[in-house]
């Protein structure tokens, strides 16, 4: 990249941030804080900082239990994107890819741009960038080439989405990359799709290993939502709950997380009915597939066929069998 187009972005990213734009603009107050906040210039060329092995190697290990959840989804999610030119990077709550995908066709050159296992992509390192910037924002989003802070890193196009925990916390960060420039606008809108499909099963996936003793069921929301789930105990009692479950009862907290029977009553809360209605739901379609035989529908479950039959009876879907 010659001097003139790297004074030429520079001088781009610090007109905006004197403009004003920040107020409206989320890309250009993630420009500001690159400035103001990290102290950084958008001319500088230094290639992203580096873990030592060691380092990555602990990275991972604090990251192991979503890492083990995630290992299918990052196969399907490279097997959909790879061949376009891409890797997939899953990141750590520092901005730190701890897991990859790649052709090692394209490995030198993914490498060279830090595109890599234990190079640092967090905002306050790299300023506005898919992975550090979606950390901080804690949405999906894409950064596109020249909406990157540092000039060196416009040629990249990167397209992100939070990873949440099994207590709604933010956990990592699900990443592809590309440096190819012929990467169209319909493209990169597939590969977002592609993102956040990947990271919703990751989340389920991860908040099953964390209650595996427990049923999942999904909450009942205004916008249904696959990734809106609760974790059940043998009692009936609310054990663990997704972010997207938190979000939906987000004005009834003490409910969402904390040990609460599915059979009470609060107010206008109407949590209940729809937990009901979710369950009638599962129960159905385990009757159905086992034939209506309770025994076997029960074992489908996870619960005892005395169990089960207390639920049907609840519900009024009680067998004989």
């Amino acid at each position: 990249m010659s001097k003139p187009e790297i004074a030429q972005h520079a001088d781009k990213v610090q007109l905006a941030i004197r403009s004003g734009e920040a107020a409206t603009s989320a890309l250009v107050a993630s420009w500001q804080r690159s400035v103001s906040l990290h102290q950084l210039d958008p001319a500088e060329r230094r290639l992203p900082t580096r873990l030592s092995d060691r380092e990555l190697a602990l990275a991972r290990q604090r990251l192991e239990p979503l890492l083990q959840a995630a290992q299918a989804s990052l196969d399907r999610l490279y097997f959909a994107v790879g061949g376009i030119g891409c890797c997939v990077l899953l990141a750590d709550v520092d901005g730190v890819p701890v897991e990859r995908r790649g052709a090692v066709s394209d490995n030198d050159t993914f490498e060279d741009w830090g595109l890599w296992t234990g190079c640092v992509w967090s905002e306050e390192s790299e300023g506005t960038n898919g992975i550090g910037t979606c950390l901080v924002e804690q949405r999906a989003l894409t950064i596109h080439r020249q909406q990157h802070f540092f000039t060196r890193n416009t040629a990249l196009s990167c397209t992100t989405a939070p990873i949440f925990d099994h207590e709604g916390r933010v956990a990592a960060a699900l990443d592809v990359s590309s440096c190819r420039t012929d990467l169209t606008e319909d493209v990169v809108n597939l590969v977002a799709m592609a993102v956040n499909e990947a990271t919703r099963r990751i989340e389920a996936e991860n908040f099953r290993l964390a209650f595996p003793d427990a049923r999942i069921i999904v909450a009942p929301t205004a916008e249904w939502s696959p990734n809106a789930l609760l974790a059940v105990d043998h009692d009936d009692i609310v054990i663990g709950a997704t972010r997207a479950a938190r979000n939906a009862y987000r004005h009834h907290d003490t409910l969402i997380g904390q040990p609460v029977p599915l059979s009470s009553q609060s107010g206008d809360i109407r949590f209940d009915d729809g937990l009901r209605h979710a369950e009638r739901i599962i129960l159905e379609r385990a009757l159905s597939r086992s034939g209506g035989n309770v025994t076997a529908a029960a074992r489908q479950l996870g619960v005892s066929r005395a169990t089960l039959h207390r639920k049907l009876g609840r519900l009024g879907l009680d067998r004989a069998n």
